[in-house]
């Protein structure tokens, strides 16, 4: 999908969602002369890390990540290099990107505050122009407590519902769908959640109304040291650079976590390399926007700041 193809036309909810994307790292138009483009309007799919900085990608010029997936993306797709996140926070990055809306105004201010139900949001938005909509995986803007099981009413116009407000537990992380019985998803969770987007694709591709589908990943958000053991294996401390304003005091620790982080990206970037796949095979390619972004970055010793929460680009840009 070469970033200079466009289609013809628009639905007015996918222009919504392109003005919402403040924090949009790479999107995947739709291919002028896409195969369904005179019958239905095209599906949009956005997939959402934790965490995941601007610079931690092949194609952003780092050397010790691996993210062969998302560098062929980048390569093939509209990349917003400059992207910054709205509030470099959880909850607040999350609540804009939902909404469209600065913290001020939507009232996210900071982590575990709601945000409104009644307030004008994508899901709302992409469902009243006919599509089906769908959320898988981290959601962290309902402020009811973090493993609490969140209603119908709450969840912005969603209608297949796969999600928990938050946990970092990677390979223990739980879920609810329409009743309120938690349940699990097996092994590491992204992979888990990953698979079942691809599942909610394959039924979807055919069906005459167009889908919204949002894949929201926990990682690479710490724990940092969480990923899959044949991705942690890849990843050498010693060998790892970094940036120059990481204190000399603190380099031990920050390339012991950079490691983890990174296994964390490679991870999720075999995850993407698949859900890509499932596009293709399921046949929407062409006429699916594909996105991927981060709610914000992490300082990971910059600075001598370790997460979020900071002014300077390791935490804002995406």
């Amino acid at each position: 999908m070469p970033a200079h193809t466009r289609r013809p036309f628009m639905n007015p909810a996918a222009l919504t969602l392109a003005s919402a994307l403040a924090s949009a790292g790479a999107m995947a138009l739709p291919q002028e002369g896409a195969s369904q483009s005179l019958t239905r309007p095209p599906s949009v799919i956005l997939v959402m890390a934790d965490q995941w900085r601007q610079e931690a990608f092949g194609f952003a010029g780092n050397e010790d990540v691996q993210t062969p997936a998302l560098d062929q993306f980048a390569r093939e797709s509209i990349c917003m290099a400059n992207a910054v996140s709205t509030v470099p926070v959880c909850c607040p990055a999350r609540a804009s990107l939902l909404t469209g809306r600065r913290a001020l105004s939507h009232g996210v201010f900071m982590n575990d505050v709601p945000l409104d139900p009644g307030m004008e949001s994508m899901g709302k938005i992409f469902s009243r122009a006919g599509y089906f909509t769908a959320y898988i995986g981290k959601w962290h803007v309902d402020g009811h407590g973090r493993s609490a099981f969140i209603p119908v009413q709450r969840r912005q116009g969603f209608r297949y519902w796969k999600a928990l407000e938050c946990t970092h537990d990677y390979q223990h992380s739980a879920y609810y769908a329409d009743a309120p019985v938690k349940r699990w998803w097996p092994g590491y969770d992204a992979e888990a959640q990953t698979e079942d987007a691809m599942h909610f694709i394959q039924s979807r591709a055919r069906g005459r109304a167009p889908f919204l589908l949002v894949l929201s990943w926990g990682p690479p958000h710490e724990p940092y040291h969480t990923a899959p053991d044949r991705f942690r294996r890849l990843y050498q401390p010693d060998r790892l650079h970094l940036r120059p304003n990481v204190p000399a005091a603190l380099a031990q620790d920050a390339r012991r976590d950079l490691a983890g982080y990174y296994a964390h990206c490679t991870a999720l970037d075999e995850c993407f390399g698949k859900l890509w796949k499932a596009c293709k095979t399921a046949g929407i390619e062409e006429d699916t926007l594909l996105i991927f972004t981060s709610d914000h970055g992490d300082m990971l010793y910059s600075h001598g700041s370790q997460k979020k929460q900071q002014p300077w680009e390791e935490s804002a840009r995406v």
